[in-house]
């Protein structure tokens, strides 16, 4: 690659280095005349301690330029970028730091900046916050009259890292991160020197051990920060490693996986620092080595995981292989983690969700299509996760257990900060005693003593901690046994804390575990990509080869279920689109029904023939037929089927076509709705057929297609612009479709049609009414508003229109593209986490997950898009039916 070539590619996918081409032409010349290290020399000269705001922020603007122009361009290896990024963070760190001082004439002394993290072993990325603790000598730092030295520490520490991180009209210089002092929300923010030295002495924890590999003196008083850096060596590398000081260790990689890990695969959402298998697990995996051994052998203690990778590798602490390709994986996982964040110079790891920023991630790393990034992620991350795996397995005898002796326990609890203590000692007691049948058998207890520790802080504390006890116990009666479920969790600590959330979160997903729990296999591994409605097909029609009668019934349901608890386990993760998921709902209830009713057809034809010429079509309507179910759906339709309906069948006991299909429809609909062993599927809704509950069910494509030519009425072909075929025959599909197209096209007076859905949504309002203030479907401006907007323009347009209603929306309302968006995504998270449906206001930890799901930054902005939809809706209302009334 070539310079001009990155030139290019930065100004074809990067609106932020496209800015800097523009407006840092001089420093350009100088990169392509001279070369990037002069590029960079010219950039940090512009740092002016007697201008800091203005001076930090030019200078990051051209340091920001010349580093990824060198980079994208191949000039320089990740190891020269990085060092680059960490040079101008010190320097700007330093001006920062004499600007502070200056201030308050006088000169740097007595206050050490320490830098951590990625800054401390001079690796930092294109948007890292820096890591950074301050130790101030009281006898040396110059203070005014009437200050303590406490205070005059913490004025100059926070006067620092508002030059570098407070926003003005050029941006900003560097986030500033004080949070990994002792205790950051009791502490101050500068430390003083021998209440620092006693604490790390004496009472530090094995992670801060662990943060301290990296650090060191980057400005100020760099003397005082060594010197302090050498008094602490002795608690960060020990000579010798009790059992008690490898079990600390061994707590902090379970920890570490546990927090971050969550088994992503590598795709849109992944986190490239966090995600299994990602930065962060190669650098602790290093790290993690080094605390063991490096207190013996100086020789490990390198700060960088570039050279400590071969480091452990040269003295026989790791494998040569792991050093290898952990490293490698590390430079191309960075290498990509830049490329995110040179697009728009956001502090981001994960991969974009939207298509056209992936393919901008793409052409700025100069890959022809992201797809050929991602295809080699995959390989990665597998390589570090199993690494990263055999350094954290498990040593169960070692955990943490909760005391058995009662005041032991009581001072646990009290500790703990759990909601009602005696509720805890009362349930524990029979969980103890084996009373539920999940905790039986010894080994199930043993197990499951194991999780107590994290099981009950994560259900039992907050104000709905006595509602999370209940949950808890009630899960655990519920559980048809423990052995396997336990023991599973017990060796996947994640899973314990998933566990929780599905308690306090989401009692549906929680149900449905303790209905079947296997269902928490299906989180052992990477999830996979979210089916289409042809995978899901070809997924369902594998799982099921050679199965009929109740065995198929069982296959079907359990199949659905691992697809839907996946899915919410997923979206309580907003690791996924409520959109998609709301897609892929249906797409698992396309492929449940086409192979029951593929089945029931031919258990039918087996005793009764067929009928030539005749096939069945499926209906889907509703939010089925828009492809946008919610865990909470049900399955509208109409059965359908092509043919003369006079023809016979022509089996032993023959039929004609309208006995064939509605016998097959009752028999579908049986083994659709029926709850088994393994659970129910579906409730299904066939009301919408001609002539509703007292109609046939199943009526020929003729027939229909008469009904609503002549009889139905305007509400019945609102309804029909969200139908959906469903069937085996493709030509019997085409030919619903095609008859449904004519009807939705047919010419309709443009005053009548919207004064009948006037009408009926009063009816709907008066008999139906909203159940609460957060009903989002029958909400004024809620989510019937908006289809009936959409439905009654689609039927005035005359034309055919997509089922979907984000694709009809895009056809005959687009300016109502955001408020189903907001109002779709919000109804999916409801449903999942407020199954009742009473319209109530949800809790602010509700509300928590809708904002993430929304990608909002609260509560209180996921209100406010909500007020904004449902004014839009109602904008939408007023015009298209010259009325601002909905009810």
């Amino acid at each position: 690659m070539s310079l001009p070539d990155a030139i290019h590619r930065a100004n074809s996918h990067s609106p932020f280095l496209r800015g800097l081409i523009r407006r840092e032409t001089a420093l350009l010349d100088t990169l392509t005349t001279d070369g990037p290290e002069a590029a960079l020399t010219t950039a940090l000269a512009r740092l002016d301690p007697a201008h800091p705001l203005p001076s930090v922020r030019h200078a990051r603007a051209g340091v920001a330029l010349t580093v990824a122009l060198a980079d994208l361009a191949g000039l320089w290896p990740l190891e020269t970028v990085t060092a680059a990024l960490t040079r101008f963070a010190d320097s700007a760190l330093d001006a920062a730091i004499t600007a502070a001082f200056a201030e308050r004439d006088s000169s740097p002394a007595g206050l050490a900046a320490l830098a951590l993290g990625k800054m401390g072993s001079h690796e930092l990325n294109y948007s890292s916050d820096i890591d950074l603790i301050f130790i101030h000598d009281p006898d040396t730092l110059p203070r005014r009259p009437t200050e303590e030295p406490g205070e005059a520490a913490v004025r100059l520490v926070r006067r620092i890292a508002a030059i570098l991180s407070e926003r003005t009209a050029d941006g900003y210089a560097l986030r500033v991160d004080l949070r990994l002092r002792p205790d950051p929300d009791s502490t101050p923010a500068s430390l003083a020197l021998n209440a620092a030295l006693h604490y790390y002495q004496s009472q530090a924890l094995a992670w801060e051990r662990l943060a301290f590999i990296r650090a060191r003196a980057a400005a100020g008083d760099t003397a005082l920060g060594r010197a302090f850096l050498t008094d602490i060596e002795p608690f960060v590398w020990r000579r010798t490693l009790d059992f008690s000081a490898i079990a600390d260790i061994r707590d902090v990689s379970h920890r570490i996986r546990d927090h971050y890990s969550e088994g992503q695969k590598p795709g849109p959402g992944y986190d490239l620092k966090r995600g299994r298998g990602g930065i962060r697990e190669i650098e602790f995996f290093a790290q993690i080595h080094q605390l063991i051994f490096g207190g013996r052998d100086d020789s490990l203690r390198a700060p960088a995981t570039l050279d400590a990778l071969p480091a452990l590798a040269a003295a026989g602490r790791i494998t040569s292989d792991d050093a290898t390709t952990l490293a490698d994986a590390y430079r191309r996982l960075r290498t990509l983690e830049h490329r995110l964040q040179m697009l728009d110079d956001a502090q981001t790891h994960s991969i974009p969700r939207l298509a056209a920023a992936r393919a901008a991630v793409a052409g700025l790393a100069g890959a022809p299509h992201w797809r050929a990034l991602e295809s080699a992620l995959l390989p990665l991350t597998r390589t570090v996760s199993r690494a990263y795996d055999r350094l954290v397995a498990e040593d169960g005898d070692r955990k943490p257990r909760l005391p058995h002796d009662s005041d032991a326990l009581d001072r646990w609890l009290a500790k703990a900060r759990l909601a009602d203590p005696p509720l805890v000692r009362s349930l524990l007691a029979g969980w103890r005693a084996g009373r539920p049948r999940a905790l039986r058998a010894p080994e199930a207890r043993r197990s499951f003593e194991i999780l107590l520790p994290t099981l009950l802080p994560a259900v039992a504390r907050g104000k709905q901690g006595r509602a999370g006890l209940l949950r808890l116990d009630s899960f655990i009666r519920a559980l048809p046994s423990g052995v396997q479920f336990w023991g599973l969790l017990s060796a996947h600590p994640p899973l314990v804390t998933l566990l929780a959330r599905l308690l306090t979160a989401t009692p549906l997903l929680a149900d449905a575990l303790a209905r079947d729990p296997g269902l928490i296999d299906t989180l052992l591994d990477p999830p996979p990509p979210l089916p289409g409605p042809a995978e899901a097909q070809a997924e369902l029609a594998l799982a099921t080869r050679n199965l009929d009668g109740e065995a198929l019934l069982d296959r079907v349901r359990r199949w659905a279920a691992e697809r839907r608890f996946l899915l919410g386990v997923r979206l309580l993760d907003a690791a996924i689109d409520p959109l998609d998921a709301a897609a892929t709902l249906a797409a698992i209830a396309d492929a449940a029904v086409l192979r029951l009713a593929d089945a029931a057809s031919a258990r039918f034809a087996a005793r009764h023939g067929r009928c030539a010429g005749c096939h069945l079509v499926i209906l889907a309507l509703g939010r089925w037929g828009g492809q946008a179910l919610t865990a909470q759906s049900d399955l509208d339709l109409v059965l359908l089927f092509s043919g003369d309906f006079r023809r016979e069948s022509d089996g032993p006991a023959p039929l004609s076509a309208t006995a064939w299909f509605n016998r097959l429809g009752q028999r579908l609909i049986a083994d659709l709705s029926v709850a088994t062993a393994a659970g129910r599927l579906f409730d299904i809704d066939t009301r919408l057929r001609p002539s509703g509950a007292q109609g046939l069910l199943a009526v020929s494509l003729d027939s229909f297609a008469a009904y609503q030519s002549a009889e139905a009425e305007s509400w019945e072909h609102m309804a029909l612009t969200r139908a959906r075929p469903l069937g085996a025959d493709a030509a019997a599909v085409a030919a619903a479709q095609a008859m449904i197209d004519t009807i939705v096209a047919q010419p309709r007076d443009p005053a009548t049609l919207p004064r009948e859905a006037m009408a009926m949504r009063r009816e709907i309002a008066r008999h139906k009414p909203a159940a609460g203030p957060w009903d989002l479907k029958l909400m004024r401006g809620g989510l019937v508003d908006l289809e009936f907007i959409v439905q009654t323009r689609a039927l005035l347009r005359g034309a055919p229109i997509p089922p979907q209603l984000d694709r009809a929306i895009a056809a005959v309302a687009p300016e109502l593209a955001d408020a189903h968006g907001v109002l779709m995504r919000l109804l999916v998270l409801l449903r999942l986490v407020m199954p009742a449906g009473d319209g109530a206001a949800p809790s602010a930890a509700t509300g928590l997950l809708l904002a993430r799901a929304l990608g909002l930054p609260g509560f209180a902005a996921v209100k406010s898009a909500l007020t904004l939809a449902r004014q839009q809706v109602l904008a939408a209302w007023a015009t298209t039916f010259q009325s601002g009334e909905t009810a």
